[in-house]
């Protein structure tokens, strides 16, 4: 079975299942079953010709990439303007989704070069993508590409892990938002615990055909829930002067970190162009990359705008948790948001698995690998819950996830290997693209930096 990841995409090759998982909330993609071999170590797999059994259209991968961006971190967005101030904000949200679509491209044009150099099957996902070009540069720079393919699956599981950790917070929220309102007055910790139970039995299926009624309610929801947020985020909206223009300098990391952190699709790309009837249109100027995201960035400003001038300085980490208590129409929206964020989990979980199972099953493995791969998953489902009930705030996570791990495969990795493709080629590097993406490496490190250091600042003081 083989894996192309994605920061919450799986990508398997054989006979096929539609699979829309999440990577803040829905990834989506088109998932196949193999029964031979194990397709997540894709520099041993060159048996296979890159065949697509059931390709998809131009409308088919745009609705998968709407359904991969949107999500936790779109709920998010009313938080990341209360750090950021409504005219720096949307401002800013433009400038970062601009940056990090021209990110997505770097990476599709390196995995294309890749391609045809090597004269594999099928294009290299992420992690290949980024081991090949090292690989292939300069002499310099080769033995780095086994680190480098590690670090980047590293970072890709960090990401997931890091979602479902979100997840159970921002479920343990909603629900105890709806007890409350019932006078059931429980601890948020006891919430977690009561939320870990279902997921628990829920995450050891191990086929993924078993997980495709979960993603198909899970969107119904998620988008019958996003809707009426927003209905509700536009009634009695305040004047702009009656909200900050630009935050202060000490929040500004957590609005970067959780910008980052809902715009971080890079893992989508390389799936969803794979598995198109043609692959040309995803990167034409008004291909679906192009298209798809500029809509995914109008609604991100327009939910985090509305967000924030409804609800201002209470704004919470999502924005379910601001709809008015004892509301029907808002319990009912709290109720379809958090089921789907439920039914999503899974899916997410799955992506860690698939990346790290086969190795350790190969090395650890050998006798009773079903069981020992459902120790497996128990013990990683169990991890996710003790960093959740560590880390409750649910700003604050999303804020630490989006600058530890989705800025580096955002906003480093894609601008790192171009230059190094680019010198390999022609020996010299452009002086406009060598600012450019020095430009672009410095922002993500500064956001790294200064998110990391201020999410988990503002964690110390939360506690």
């Amino acid at each position: 079975m083989k894996i192309e990841e994605k920061s919450g995409i799986s990508h398997i090759s054989g006979s096929t299942v539609t699979i829309n998982d999440s990577d803040r909330g829905f990834s989506s993609c088109q998932l196949t079953l193999e029964s031979k071999s194990s397709q997540m170590e894709e520099d041993n797999t060159d048996n296979h010709h890159h065949h697509v059994t059931h390709p998809t259209s131009y409308l088919d991968t745009l609705l998968h990439l709407f359904r991969g961006n949107i999500g936790s971190g779109l709920l998010a967005m009313g938080d990341a303007f209360k750090n950021g101030g409504i005219i720096f904000s949307p401002i800013i949200t433009v400038i970062l989704g601009v940056i990090c679509v021209h990110s997505q491209h770097l990476l599709l044009d390196c995995s294309e070069e890749m391609y045809r150099k090597t004269k594999r099957d099928r294009p290299p996902g992420f992690a290949d993508t980024v081991a090949l070009v090292f690989e292939h540069g300069p002499a310099r720079l080769r033995r780095m590409a086994p680190a480098m393919k590690v670090l980047v699956t590293t970072f890709l599981c960090v990401t997931q892990i890091g979602f479902c950790c979100v997840y159970i917070v921002f479920i343990a929220n909603n629900v105890k938002t709806i007890c409350d309102q019932y006078d059931i007055h429980l601890n948020l910790s006891i919430h977690m615990l009561f939320v870990f139970i279902p997921l628990f039995p829920i995450c050891l299926i191990r086929n993924l055909k078993y997980l495709t009624p979960f993603s198909t309610l899970a969107n119904v929801l998620m988008a019958l829930g996003v809707g009426a947020v927003l209905y509700e985020a536009t009634q009695d909206l305040p004047p702009v002067e009656s909200r900050v223009y630009l935050a202060s300098w000490s929040q500004l990391p957590l609005y970067f970190g959780t910008a980052v952190y809902a715009f971080e699709g890079i893992g989508l790309v390389l799936p969803l162009k794979n598995e198109m009837r043609n692959p040309e249109h995803f990167q034409r100027p008004l291909g679906v990359l192009n298209v798809g995201m500029v809509v995914v960035g109008s609604i991100f400003i327009t939910v985090g705008f509305l967000g924030y001038l409804k609800w201002g300085e209470n704004v919470a980490g999502s924005l379910t948790l601001n709809l008015k208590p004892g509301n029907v129409v808002s319990m009912t929206v709290q109720i379809l948001i958090t089921l789907a964020i439920l039914l999503t989990y899974p899916l997410q979980f799955y992506v860690p698995i698939a990346i790290t199972w086969p190795a350790l099953r190969k090395k650890y493995a050998q006798k009773s690998p079903v069981m020992k791969e459902l120790y497996y998953r128990s013990a990683l489902v169990l991890l996710t819950f003790v960093l959740a009930e560590l880390i409750p705030q649910l700003g604050l996570f999303i804020s630490l996830v989006g600058a530890v791990s989705s800025t580096t495969l955002a906003l480093m990795f894609p601008p790192i290997i171009q230059l190094v493709c680019t010198y390999t080629n022609t020996n010299k590097v452009p002086l406009l693209m060598a600012f450019k993406n020095t430009f672009i490496i410095l922002l993500g490190i500064f956001i790294f930096v200064t998110g990391t250091y201020v999410s988990i600042a503002s964690i110390a003081q939360a506690f």
